[in-house]
């Protein structure tokens, strides 16, 4: 017993001058071997440790190169190691599936598994490299960065390379649609992007909008017009293709509030089973920053932007339809931000240029399958640039409620096709200018689904004539004006007959 312990402490005692012989020649070659030197002995005990290493490596990368959108290949890898290799994990992230009772399970951060392709076996490792601070500044040396590891046998890199990847990216493609959850996304305003290889610049939640085509209080024939065209786009791919067109639409919904432009929206969305991209305008600071969104978005989606004449000071004509005055006006308060040094921050702004450039420029083919949507209260204030066809392919008039629409809303709330008081709405719906929500909360039952129907109709009609009410003393105002003008019309014509010498009605 004495002897093994005096044997252990005489090996400690060895391996510990070891260890310290080897730490003193480190520090040594550190400090005392040329640079150019210590180089190509690195260079060379690299080589030989490669040389003797039976195994390579492949990385894949999520932003490789100096790609401005994620590597499709790494897309792709993530539900396929789900899929296949999560069993294997140690450490694994938990998600809700698309019918939300299901889990899926993904490998998690630096965790390692293994996958067997036709007898290759091929090791796994998620990793991700954390960004370096800079010091003295807020910002990091470089970003966040998330990569994958494959390592194999050397003797079945023509496998891997040459199958085993193909297999990866279609059976990834082939399991992303089928746990496909549609997302709504907005973008990001808490930071200035500094770089494309950072965090999302969109945040997400599911998308589970039950607004349909059916629901939706439209006429039918402008209805059916909309769906038409919608899965003429859906599986134009060749036909765009051939005319030498980006694969995308633009449509323009206007109309007052509360008509259904969001609805219409999540209809759209529902009927084509595409991703929502709501973009917040006034969070975007440059030009920049919005073709950087553009590029983060993915093919079979909708690029919604609410509000367009509300969201930036993008409305009006542009510089050079301004009058020289607002010329030289304006060249005169630039020149006073030149300087007072405020003239960089006046660059840091979305233009109406950046914007046209965004729907139909250069950029906007980086993608495909993609429909923009502009919404606006007040069609006539945006600039006509903005809405020409081919920006904006389809203009829907989103107005207030008639008939037609009137019974898709009483069949949804009511359950009904017709009654005995429809004569009345349809006749008060030709005189009064109400928009499809305030009809939808006077049919409104909820927690009465076996109330009857005559109850919200005679609500919706004293509702119908209360609004009538309150709208004939500016119907007489305006009939009024409108007598004034003519009969000063009439008196200016009358005048310009009898100096004309033209006689009329006998006279």
């Amino acid at each position: 017993m004495n002897m093994d312990h005096e044997s252990l402490m005489a090996f400690s005692a060895k391996l510990t001058s070891t260890i310290g012989g080897l730490a003193i020649i480190w520090t040594m070659f550190r400090q005392f071997i040329p640079y150019e030197l210590k180089h190509h002995l690195l260079a060379f005990a690299f080589k030989y440790t490669s040389f003797m290493n039976p195994y390579d490596r492949f990385i894949i990368e999520e932003y490789a190169g100096e790609r401005m959108n994620r590597h499709e290949l790494y897309i792709a890898s993530k539900p396929y190691l789900s899929d296949h290799c999560s069993r294997r994990a140690r450490t694994c992230r938990i998600e809700l599936g698309k019918d939300s009772d299901r889990f899926l399970v993904s490998i998690g951060e630096r965790s390692e598994v293994t996958d067997d392709f036709n007898g290759v076996k091929i090791w796994w490792r998620s990793s991700l490299r954390e960004p370096r601070p800079n010091p003295g500044t807020s910002r990091n040396v470089d970003e966040e960065k998330r990569y994958y590891t494959l390592t194999f046998h050397k003797r079945h890199r023509q496998v891997v390379e040459g199958s085993y990847l193909r297999h990866v990216l279609k059976k990834g493609r082939a399991i992303t649609v089928r746990n496909r959850q549609r997302r709504l996304f907005t973008n990001n305003p808490d930071a200035r992007w500094t770089s494309y290889f950072t965090k999302t610049m969109w945040s997400h939640v599911a998308f589970h909008h039950p607004s349909t085509f059916e629901t939706l209080a439209m006429d039918p024939v402008k209805k059916q017009e909309i769906i038409n065209d919608l899965s003429e786009f859906r599986n134009g791919k060749e036909y765009y293709s051939r005319i030498g067109k980006a694969w995308k639409r633009g449509y323009l919904l206007y109309g007052p509030p509360g008509t259904g432009k969001s609805s219409m929206i999540s209809a759209i969305a529902n009927f084509l089973e595409y991703d929502i991209y709501d973009l917040e305008l006034t969070t975007v600071k440059s030009n920049s920053e919005l073709r950087k969104l553009f590029i983060e978005t993915t093919g079979k989606s909708i690029i919604v932007i609410e509000d367009i004449d509300c969201s930036l000071d993008l409305t009006g004509k542009r510089k050079g339809s301004k009058s020289k005055e607002e010329e030289d006006k304006d060249n005169s308060a630039e020149e006073k931000k030149r300087k007072s040094g405020l003239i960089e921050e006046e660059k840091e702004k979305v233009t109406l240029s950046g914007l046209l450039n965004f729907i139909d420029g250069l950029w906007s083919a980086c993608g495909e399958e993609r429909i923009l949507i502009f919404t606006t209260n007040h069609v006539e204030k945006l600039d006509p640039a903005l809405i020409r066809t081919g920006r904006m392919d389809k203009h829907i008039e989103m107005s207030y409620c008639d008939f037609e629409s009137f019974r898709v809303l009483a069949k949804n709330y009511l359950g009904i096709q017709s009654h005995d008081l429809y004569g009345t709405i349809s006749k008060l719906l030709e005189e009064v200018k109400i928009t499809p929500s305030d009809v939808a909360e006077s049919l409104m039952c909820v927690g009465f689904s076996n109330a009857d129907p005559r109850v919200y109709l005679e609500k919706l009609i004293k509702s119908l004539e209360k609004k009538k009410e309150s709208e004939e003393p500016q119907k007489k105002d305006d009939i009024a004006e409108e007598v004034h003008e003519n009969g000063n019309n009439g008196v200016k014509i009358a005048n310009t007959c009898v100096e004309n010498g033209v006689v009329q009605n006998g006279n």
